[in-house]
């Protein structure tokens, strides 16, 4: 499709500035290995799970537009500082929609400046943006939008419940990391997942202690009232 593109601090590549895209390299993530070696030995540690899950590196997204057209240079590099008033600003990792990827979004950032001629050799203008290491999807578990549903990925489930003394339940976390999610209740709860119990106090509340890992979550809730969770998966 021509008008493939990204969407990114409010605006698409193609249907706001009109750029075609060449080409795109959507690097994969590596992993963080923290080893630890154990003196006069040739054993090694691996740390990098300390906290029960793999930690990964920031991943690179590379786009390459095309920016010709039927205008004088002058118009040319007028039409490249909008681009790139476009694309800088953010000081911090904002949302990345490519429509390559539909139901998922990258974090991501430009970091360096693409103000070099090389950049824009051609008429093309490249452009790398530093990402969170996840896609992160859309809309959180539990939704029923229907059309949105990939059964490669999804599960349907119910992630709200009705608690009257106590519920034993399944959450599914179809992501390929760990899941924090944030809890809403009515009123204090207890749950209970293998073996550990959490205390939920009424309102929102998160924990860096309580998480659904990959696949399926046990959990028993003790209390009165509706509880609810939510959190998106996150995939490589």
């Amino acid at each position: 499709m021509i008008w493939s593109g990204i969407e990114y601090n409010g605006k698409h590549s193609y249907r706001d500035f009109g750029l075609t895209l060449e080409s795109r390299k959507i690097g994969n993530p590596s992993k963080n290995k923290i080893l630890e070696s154990i003196p006069f030995s040739n054993t090694q540690y691996d740390f990098s799970s300390l906290y029960g899950d793999q930690e990964y590196l920031e991943r690179e997204l590379t786009y390459v537009f095309n920016i010709t057209g039927e205008m004088g240079r002058n118009h040319l590099y007028v039409r490249e500082t909008d681009i790139l008033h476009w694309l800088m600003p953010p000081s911090k990792k904002i949302k990345l929609k490519d429509d390559k990827l539909p139901g998922f979004y990258f974090l991501a950032e430009v970091i360096e400046n693409p103000d070099d001629e090389d950049y824009f050799v051609g008429g093309k203008l490249t452009i790398t943006f530093t990402a969170y290491p996840f896609k992160i999807a859309d809309y959180e578990e539990g939704h029923d939008r229907w059309d949105e549903f990939n059964f490669l990925w999804d599960v349907a489930q119910t992630t709200s419940f009705t608690i009257s003394g106590r519920l034993d339940t399944i959450l599914h976390n179809p992501g390929a990391k760990h899941a924090r999610p944030a809890i809403q209740a009515s009123a204090a709860m207890q749950i209970i997942k293998e073996g550990v119990t959490y205390q939920v106090k009424k309102g929102e509340s998160a924990s860096f202690d309580f998480v659904l890992k990959p696949g399926q979550n046990h959990l028993r809730i003790i209390g009165n009232g509706t509880i609810s969770f939510n959190y998106r998966k996150e995939m490589i």
